[in-house]
């Protein structure tokens, strides 16, 4: 199948593209890797009576280091294989490089960009699970109401559907850097490398003393949106970093997914509490073996 007929626009500044989206609305749609958008248009499941084409926007590229080294930014052009090969991103946040191996083939990394998996917000994607573990924050900019920055965590709202308006156009990503003493972790399960997650986790902790200070695990590809443990963090606070204990988050982590979300919903608890236990096994231990 061939995409309904659109007009095609390719803008120079972000300025640009805002005036365009502010004019447009929800008839427009934005093209950055276009591994999603074009064949969901050439399946007719999605739209556009304008497409704006933002890769001649130079403002929108790159990933950088903050000033005051609290975050990494991540522009809005910045492929997956950019994302994955970055010793910033190595260095500062080591989820979102674990996390990248897993996102779909080289040739859809090669295209796919960081802000349009977010943008996107699929349920099954690594980035916006990577985005609420972390709580990043999404930095978006309209013509209306210029930049303002939305925490990961109140950004997905449910399936494909987000904090972004219509006349907003997501322009980076900041990656909270590690800080002394974090650990992350991540995995999932799918029927071959690279397809759709059925179930995945990530987790960030950090320890103090020897014992977890801090941990935020999420479970994704199990619901509309990446889900945040609450149990968990509360059941992992001021713990010693053991198998028992990993069990005992993994099961509470399974436990709040909700029936009413998740097919098969014995079988996805099931796995999402094997992988967990998974996750946080080998992130204790490297806990462990590091003192």
């Amino acid at each position: 199948m061939k995409a309904p007929d659109f007009q095609y626009c390719c803008p120079q500044t972000i300025d640009e593209v805002c005036e365009l989206l502010q004019s447009h609305g929800s008839d427009a749609r934005i093209l950055a890797g276009g591994q999603s958008l074009v064949p969901a248009m050439n399946l007719r499941l999605s739209s556009a009576e304008l497409l704006i084409d933002i890769n001649r926007v130079e403002a929108l590229e790159g990933i950088s280091l903050s000033e005051d080294g609290t975050y990494v930014r991540v522009g809005a052009l910045a492929r997956h294989a950019q994302v994955a090969a970055s010793a910033l991103i190595a260095k500062h946040v080591p989820l979102v490089h674990n996390a990248m191996k897993y996102v779909a083939h080289p040739a859809i990394r090669n295209r796919g960009t960081c802000c349009g998996s977010l943008a996107l917000a699929d349920p099954s994607a690594e980035m916006p699970a990577c985005a609420v573990t972390l709580n990043a924050t999404l930095v978006l900019q309209s013509k209306q109401d210029g930049v303002r920055e939305v925490p990961a965590r109140e950004f997905f709202f449910g399936l494909y559907d987000t904090a972004r308006r219509d006349d907003e156009i997501l322009i980076e990503v900041r990656w909270p850097c590690r800080t002394a003493g974090s650990l992350s972790g991540f995995d999932e399960l799918s029927r071959r490398h690279g397809d759709f997650a059925m179930v995945g986790i990530a987790v960030q902790g950090r320890m103090a003393s020897g014992l977890i200070d801090d941990l935020s695990l999420v479970t994704f590809g199990t619901g509309p949106v990446p889900r945040l443990s609450a149990r968990a963090g509360e059941l992992a606070q001021g713990q010693r970093p053991t198998p028992q204990l990993a069990q005992e988050l993994a099961v509470a982590a399974a436990g709040e997914l909700d029936p009413d979300e998740v097919a098969e919903i014995e079988i996805r608890r099931y796995q999402a509490t094997a992988l967990a236990r998974r996750v946080l096994s080998k992130m204790f231990q490297e806990a462990d073996d590091a003192g």
